[in-house]
């Protein structure tokens, strides 16, 4: 086994880690119609369409963070209706947004002189005057918590709805 001993090798595979996480879970809205995305296949308020733009919204706020790190508070950070998918929304442009999204946090990730470099938070309106500080590599490992422990969730939706898993899907071509 060879060791990687560079900055650039640990960002490389956990950015790879992250695509590999953001992937399975689009395999979830693979071949969904728009209404698909927007029921509500289990007792939860979850939709498909409303984790796709949920997880775009936390790509969008940590590249932000990423690129500002002035601790200054992203449009949308605190909406919570980035969990709904919107009437009239198709799955086909959350798809596309989500896909931007993650590329802007890659390329902020990527800008970052190191892993080790330190953003200030934006200050959290359930803890107001506490200043927290994390590094891009802290970032990055809870962006791929975030998409992971989402991507299971929109598995669970997704089989709710129409029977299809991803495990199934893994390794096949999608759109």
């Amino acid at each position: 086994m060879t060791q990687h001993s560079s900055v650039n090798d640990d960002r490389t595979d956990l950015l790879r880690a992250l695509q590999e996480q953001r992937e399975t879970f689009l395999i979830t809205l693979r071949g969904l119609t728009d209404a698909q995305a927007a029921h509500r296949s289990t007792a939860s308020e979850l939709t498909l369409g409303g984790l796709v733009r949920h997880l775009t919204s936390g790509e969008r706020v940590w590249a932000h963070i990423l690129t500002t790190g002035d601790g200054s508070t992203p449009e949308g950070m605190w909406d919570m209706d980035q969990y709904r998918m919107p009437e009239g929304a198709a799955v086909a442009d959350l798809v596309a947004a989500y896909r931007a999204a993650a590329k802007a946090t890659d390329e902020a990730v990527m800008a970052l002189p190191s892993l080790e470099t330190t953003a200030r938070l934006p200050e959290a309106p359930w803890a107001p005057g506490e200043v927290h500080h994390w590094s891009g590599r802290r970032i990055l490992l809870h962006l791929l918590r975030e998409t992971a422990q989402h991507a299971g969730h929109a598995d669970i939706l997704r089989e709710s709805l129409d029977g299809a898993n991803t495990t199934a899907q893994l390794g096949t071509p999608g759109d």
